[in-house]
């Protein structure tokens, strides 16, 4: 299996589709571990925005799966072929999984490029074409632990045609077959993991297509493209999922690319999906906004009292749009610290939170670093920003394993009573 020992071991099943468990014997040597319903680290080739390593590792519970994308990488491979290490000696990255996929969620993607034989990245230089090829080449030198196989995931728009669906699905089992035959004549790809990509828009019967044939072929797990936020809605897409993950395997995990806010994480979680990426709370700091949501759901006495009295001040309301589907557009799950009435609010981000910035910083203080435009609020939002969002995934997983996933749900939603 494209020289993968990944397990998949399954501790629970929710409602026939909720899956709790582990992801095991992952990496190249097989010692790391990650658990199930979770989140990748995301990084910007191979550092989380604003954050050095020693200040990343202040945080707790960090996930053991580095991300990193060749949209950012390929502009770069003359550099790592010279260098000749692998792209985590090159980074100096330290006891973690590194998963290398085609594209940076967090960033625009021009649509258009693609062809029977490529597929385009977009870094900061511009537009790159790659070939099976040249994409094998790259991860050749990237030396991830697992990646993403080549596809053509360009069908996520609204009203795309069938035609163009179907040659989605088409191209991506052809790249996903070279990638395979070159992956198997690859000494350096020994013990690497390929996950093939489930494509086919908003079209059930080209989902399951996608979903049946790349299961036959040799992969360790599956990516499901073209459901990022905004490509459809929830209803839809959680319909599309359930039935796509149907047709995969129980033994292996399940990617979702694309998707990141807290209410559509936890449906594509009900829906089956294992795996999500990090972005969302990059997309936040870059608001100038701190992730706020609740996802307690045995509140204490006191938290409730609190609650009350936010509710009186009128702080709950939400400043976001919670339909919004554009990932630029702040949602209700954040505080746009830039505002006003922050200037001389002097409670930490979020009460109780255990972060640095929570501890030891005000709203006030965040709110001047911002409008001032210092380095430090970024510093300070992703700090706060990452150790919030890892610590929504403990609690998806702790809500899986105690049947408390409806209490959750509302919770997050800002439905839930006291």
């Amino acid at each position: 299996m494209a020289g993968s020992r990944m397990k998949l071991e399954l501790s629970k099943v929710v409602q026939g589709r909720c899956r709790l468990g582990q992801l095991k014997e992952i990496g190249r040597m097989g010692q790391h571990s990650l658990d199930i319903p979770g989140c990748l680290l995301y990084t910007h080739l191979g550092t989380v925005p604003h954050l050095t390593q020693d200040t990343l590792h202040t945080l707790s519970s960090l996930p053991t799966v580095t991300q990193v994308t060749l949209s950012n990488i390929a502009e770069h491979q003359e550099v790592l072929d010279e260098f000749k290490g692998g792209f985590k000696t090159f980074a100096g990255l330290h006891d973690t999984v590194l998963y290398c996929s085609l594209h940076d969620s967090a960033a625009h993607r021009p649509t258009g490029h693609t062809t029977n034989k490529t597929v385009s990245v977009w870094g900061s230089g511009g537009r790159i074409e790659l070939t099976v090829a040249k994409f094998m080449a790259l991860q050749r030198m990237v030396q991830p632990d697992w990646y993403q196989a080549m596809a053509d995931g360009e069908t996520w728009q609204t009203g795309t045609s069938r035609k163009r669906v179907r040659k989605s699905v088409d191209r991506s089992l052809a790249h996903l077959d070279e990638c395979l035959l070159v992956h198997q004549k690859s000494q350096e790809l020994d013990g690497v993991s390929v996950f093939g990509v489930v494509e086919g828009g908003d079209i059930l019967e080209e989902r399951l297509c996608s979903a049946r044939e790349t299961a036959k072929r040799p992969v360790a797990g599956f990516c499901l493209d073209g459901f990022q936020t905004g490509a459809m809605d929830q209803a839809l897409r959680s319909q599309l999922i359930a039935a796509v993950t149907e047709e995969l395997p129980e033994d292996k995990p399940r990617l979702l690319q694309g998707v990141g806010r807290p209410d559509e994480v936890l449906a594509c979680v009900e829906a089956g999906v294992d795996l999500f990426e990090g972005f969302f709370p990059f997309q936040a700091t870059e608001r100038g906004c701190a992730l706020c949501f609740r996802f307690d759901v045995t509140p204490d006495p006191e938290s409730a009292v609190a609650d009350e009295g936010r509710h009186a001040a009128g702080e709950t309301q939400p400043n976001g749009d919670l339909n919004c589907d554009d990932q630029t557009h702040m949602t209700r799950f954040e505080m746009d610290l830039k505002d006003k009435r922050h200037q001389d609010d002097f409670r930490p981000l979020v009460e109780g939170c255990g972060c640095y910035c929570c501890r030891n910083h005000q709203r006030a203080y965040v709110h001047h670093l911002l409008v001032t435009n210092e380095l430090l609020a970024g510093v300070l939002l992703m700090m706060h920003n990452t150790s919030h969002y890892h610590s929504f995934f403990r609690a998806v997983r702790e809500a899986l394993a105690n049947d408390k996933m409806d209490l959750l749900r509302r919770r997050v939603l800002g439905t839930l009573t006291e």
